[in-house]
């Protein structure tokens, strides 16, 4: 086992990868920003180094820095966290390079997933269902138009090396592609260095379904259930349930073997999900991302498995601690995700915290490096806090959650708690009748302000 873990990132996911090491008994070195020097996770680590400005490609995404602070803080491997480097070929195959162990899966995994032209056509080697669209990379606009024309619009213009929304745009017809396609490859550009696009049919009304999975390095792949994450603004996440109300038991157990069998094709090691679109009862490959994502709370909630634990296990060369006979799914989970930002303009809103309370009680978890004085910085995404419930009942988590939602004081920036609350007082949210469209198209264009409690 690991000695000592260097946590290459910041904010709650630096804090939770440092509070289950402590539960391991493993040291750990948490790399910041000079914007993050009060965080709560460099608090909390045994040590700290500071790498860098607050400008994220001069500290978090500066490779040399990292594997620097690594090496005269004597680590023995690197945890990515989410985001910034995790899904990186480059930083993995160099951490390994350098004698570390890189917490996540081989690099060349991560080089075939981050391509999503390339994933996809490997899982459609694999006899996995894909979205009709192009075969890998699209030149140019007319090629791409001659394969919209053989697919039928609307259809989606898609970065290769996409996420969050950036280098997607949609096309309704032959006359507005062309300005589709340059809009989309002149933004993949910008966000990642990388323009090439693909085409996939545009659904209409799919659910986003993504398979909890986790292999190891001798040959043993499991899968943890599914998350329902069609609650979204701008192709983000705003709430994610497990189970989905959208699934049969039939599709639940479909979709698990489906993903499983990707793991194990693959060879995969480590955590990570395989993304479906979900229509009429059909499941159709999206992505695979090869990394821990935002939600996995509420995973951990149903299933009791402790995914960063088993990652740092299975990282060491350990066979995973469970099979899937012994994995039990009890109840139903909820996460929230609190924004640092308007909750109907959805500018950002950082500053510092004034008054800062966590709600609690049974079965209420958040995951959060904010405390009272704390001054969110203007320079990273806008999360600032995970709300996680779980109870015996979809209508009882959703009681929990409300109540947990009231309960949560964050004075002194805005957030968008009243927009979780919004959606969560939605008759169509509480019946569990919604797609990925559903908070945009019908949501969004209301205004109505929450309901008091109590009042």
């Amino acid at each position: 086992m690991f000695n000592k873990i260097l946590i290459a990132n910041r904010g709650e996911i630096a804090l939770r990868i440092v509070r289950t090491c402590k539960e391991m008994d493993i040291e750990t070195v948490v790399v910041h920003s000079t914007a993050d020097a009060n965080g709560m996770a460099v608090r909390m680590a045994d040590e700290s180094v500071c790498i860098g400005p607050p400008m994220a490609r001069q500290s978090y995404l500066n490779i040399h820095a990292i594997l620097t602070a690594a090496t005269v803080t004597d680590a023995d491997a690197i945890h990515p966290g989410i985001g910034f480097l995790s899904e990186n070929e480059e930083f993995s195959r160099m951490v390994e390079d350098h004698g570390f162990t890189f917490i996540g899966p081989a690099p060349e995994h991560i080089a075939t997933m981050g391509d999503k032209a390339i994933a996809k056509e490997t899982m459609k080697a694999l006899g996995i269902p894909t979205i009709p669209g192009s075969i890998g990379i699209v030149k140019d606009a007319e090629e791409g138009l001659k394969i919209s024309r053989e697919c039928g619009f609307p259809v989606l213009i898609k970065a290769v090396a996409g996420g969050g929304g950036k280098g997607l745009k949609v096309s309704y017809n032959e006359e507005d592609f062309k300005d589709a396609f340059t809009m989309a490859s002149t933004e993949a550009k910008a966000a990642f260095g990388n323009g090439d696009v693909y085409i996939e049919k545009y659904l209409s009304h799919p659910r986003h379904i993504e398979i909890q999975v986790i292999g190891d390095t001798h040959g043993n792949a499991v899968h943890l259930g599914e998350r329902d994450c069609s609650i979204q603004r701008s192709h983000q996440k705003v709430i994610e349930e497990c189970p989905s109300p959208g699934l049969t038991p039939e599709q639940r157990k479909y979709a698990g073997k489906l993903a499983t069998e990707c793991v194990r094709k693959i060879n995969y090691r480590g955590v990570g999900t395989i993304e479906f679109l979900f229509e009429d009862g059909e499941f159709y490959f999206m992505e695979m991302n090869t990394r821990l994502q935002v939600e996995h709370p509420v995973t951990e909630m149903v299933t009791g498995v402790d995914l960063v634990r088993e990652q740092i296990m299975v990282a060491a060369g350990n066979k995973l601690s469970f099979k899937q006979e012994d994995v039990n799914f009890t109840g139903h989970a909820f996460e929230c995700r609190i924004n640092a930002e308007h909750p109907e303009t959805f500018i950002p809103s950082p500053g510092k915290i004034i008054r800062y309370h966590a709600p609690g009680g049974a079965g209420v978890r958040v995951d959060s490096a904010i405390y009272d004085g704390y001054t969110v910085p203007p320079n990273y995404d806008s999360l600032v806090a995970k709300l996680i419930v779980h109870a015996r009942t979809r209508e009882e988590a959703l009681m929990r959650m409300e109540r947990a939602l009231w309960e949560c004081v964050i004075d002194g920036i805005q957030t968008n708690i009243p927009l979780q609350l919004r959606i969560l007082q939605e008759p169509k949210f509480r019946a569990g009748e919604f797609d990925i469209h559903w908070l945009e198209n019908k949501m969004l264009r209301k205004k109505e302000k929450p309901k008091i409690i109590n009042d």
